[in-house]
């Protein structure tokens, strides 16, 4: 599943790799010979030697031609040696240039024609030096000494472990998935275990199968010799979809405990964003030796049952858990086909943390809880309008500026159409809402929101988004007080639009004004502006 990129270039034979982003990062500007195919399908079978930190395996790619071509160009990181290279019986010609691998094709293939590309490979995966920010294997032990085994590559790219088209904008519509560990290891990942199978030599390959589309940095590994606790939950959709939580033996008393809150959040979540989307497969929670991630269908979870591991205050709740819930809805179901959009990810999953807050703990903690994020940098616009690579636009502050954006939003549009808004941009039709084939998941920008919220409230919100996302500067209110009276004005980058209204408190009382505003005070009074903090603002007096 994927973007069609539109591109004016002749992708026949070797052209040099100017789009082309560093290895281990990920996206950037689409290489017109990747823009000319969308892969459809992936089949990776892997065998993992937790001793000797070595893996070995295949991956089938299957792929549409979208334009003529004669070489398939994947991503493989340089740790990882290419075996093979086959299309069925016939060996194909590989050439290696850094982090990308030209599998060659022989003859040129037109539009509308499948290519089915086996890439062998094996090697020694890089070792994640910081997971799950800098990305790669874990390779850890339980208290009790066992292997405990995770991959993390958000940032970096899928390709740090397997090969495959390293760019958002193409997911695959299903996935199979199948590791080999020794016993008594248990591999939890995504979708749904199909089988487990028994070798003679001390070994069980795991078969999994992904039947939604999914993005390739999603595509996660857990290993551990794992207990579960498992149960079922009934979608607001109408349907029963098993939940399974995959825990180390050590911590099993602890996750039995702890599963009915996960059961809450999900809860939580279908009321304001509608069904889990892939029911059709699972919900599952891995404990992992890092702090967490959220891939799909398998959350990484690593904070220790911790309410604050992730946020360093306890709200209630477990935020990890939480926050990586969140997105399998801004992430999963609606996934930006380009890293500069990755606010909808970020942004979104963290607003849903205060609006838990505000369900659990009511407005005074919500509002606590925003102004507690309130502090970051506005150096770089969080929804730039080029495309970056996921280590370029995390530089941004896409969480928390995210988060204060949509709180603002809130205020501007009122709670009804905010929340219409939420629910349409994750489920544009009831249709979609119940359906689980794959066809509720799709690709998103930054201005398919602002559509949404422009028909969902009937006005043009451009100028708020243009303020607040496109450019990096926070709107600056002059504020003065001189002779009983109030002057508000609004100061923004060259002049911008900005109609923002805002909440003046004179002498107890709140009222709304436009701004610029000026306000005969009584004497001696002391207005406040914005009193409950709801507008992104910075304040000049």
């Amino acid at each position: 599943m994927r973007i069609l990129l539109f591109l004016c270039v002749v992708v026949l034979g070797v052209a040099p790799l100017t789009a082309q982003v560093g290895i281990y990062d990920s996206g950037g500007p689409l290489m017109p010979e990747q823009a000319a195919y969308d892969v459809t399908f992936y089949d990776l079978d892997l065998q993992i030697h937790p001793d000797d930190r070595f893996i070995e395996g295949k991956v089938l790619i299957q792929a549409d031609v979208v334009h003529p071509m004669n070489e398939l160009v994947i991503d493989l990181d340089t740790t990882l040696h290419i075996v093979r290279a086959t299309e069925g019986d016939v060996s194909c010609p590989v050439v290696r240039n850094e982090g990308k691998v030209r599998v060659q094709l022989g003859q040129t293939r037109q539009r509308g024609e499948v290519v089915r590309i086996v890439v062998h490979y094996e090697g020694k995966p890089r070792v994640a030096p910081r997971a799950p920010w800098d990305g790669g294997f874990s390779w850890e032990k339980t208290p009790s000494g066992s292997h405990w085994i995770a991959t993390s590559c958000q940032t970096e790219g899928a390709d740090l472990w397997w090969p495959n088209k390293d760019h958002v904008s193409d997911e695959p519509d299903s996935m199979a998935i199948h590791v080999r560990v020794p016993d008594p290891l248990v591999v939890a990942t995504n979708g749904r275990l199909r089988e487990t199978e028994a070798h003679d030599d001390g070994t069980t390959t795991y078969h999994w199968f992904v039947s939604t589309p999914i993005n390739n940095y999603n595509v996660a590994l857990n290993i551990a010799p794992y207990r579960t606790v498992e149960g079922d939950m009934e979608s607001v959709a109408g349907e029963t979809f098993p939940v399974v939580f995959y825990i180390l033996p050590e911590d099993f008393e602890e996750g039995k405990a702890f599963f009915p809150e996960i059961i809450e959040h999900l809860t939580f979540f279908e009321k304001y964003l509608g069904p889990y989307p892939f029911r059709a497969d699972k919900y599952g929670v891995a404990q992992t030796p890092h702090l967490g991630m959220e891939h799909q269908t398998i959350i990484a979870y690593g904070a220790g049952f911790k309410n604050d591991a992730m946020t360093g205050r306890d709200w209630g709740f477990d935020a990890l858990h939480h926050h990586e819930l969140a997105h399998e809805w801004w992430g999963n179901l609606v996934t930006n086909y380009d890293w500069k959009d990755m606010w909808i990810h970020e942004g979104f999953g963290s607003y849903m943390q205060a609006l838990y807050i505000e369900e659990l703990s009511g407005a005074e903690e919500y509002q606590a809880y925003m102004l507690r994020s309130r502090f970051f940098t506005d150096r770089l616009p969080i929804a730039p309008l080029e495309g970056k690579s996921s280590e370029q636009i995390y530089q941004a502050p896409i969480y928390t500026k995210g988060a204060w954006v949509l709180h603002t939003l809130r205020y501007l549009i009122g709670d009804e159409d905010f929340f219409a808004a939420l629910r349409k941009m994750t489920y544009p039709t009831e249709e979609l809402a119940k359906a689980t084939d794959g066809s509720q998941c799709r690709f998103v920008t930054t201005k398919d929101f602002i559509l949404i919220c422009e028909e969902v409230t009937g006005k043009d919100l451009g100028w708020f988004f243009d303020a607040y996302v496109r450019q990096a500067e926070i709107p600056t209110m002059n504020s003065r007080v001189a002779d009983n009276t109030l002057t508000l004005e609004w100061e923004l980058p060259e002049g911008m639009d900005f109609p923002m209204p805002i909440d003046v408190e004179i002498d107890g009382e709140i009222r709304r004004v436009n701004v610029p505003a000026t306000i005969d005070l009584p004497e001696g009074s002391k207005p406040v502006v914005d009193p409950n903090n709801w507008v992104l603002l910075q304040v000049k007096r």
